[in-house]
């Protein structure tokens, strides 16, 4: 193992009916079934869609760190 650490980031979107928390936490959920050593996440952008004057879902673009592995 080496004395440093070497990350990679990946950007996807989230979205929820509920919230933006919980769309962070479904893009998460998504993304830990195949991406390993999640460390850290970014949210850059925040939206949602509007139905008849409402909040229809939310959506979130994540950035997320991962450690390479053996670095």
């Amino acid at each position: 193992m080496s004395n440093h650490h070497t990350y990679k980031k990946i950007e996807l979107v989230g979205s929820s009916h509920t919230s933006i928390e919980d769309a962070i936490g479904n893009a998460l959920a998504e993304a830990n079934k195949s991406v390993k050593n999640m460390e850290w996440f970014e949210v850059v952008e925040t939206r949602g869609h509007i139905v008849n004057g409402s909040v229809g879902h939310y959506q979130v673009t994540l950035k997320i760190g991962f450690k390479i592995a053996d670095s």
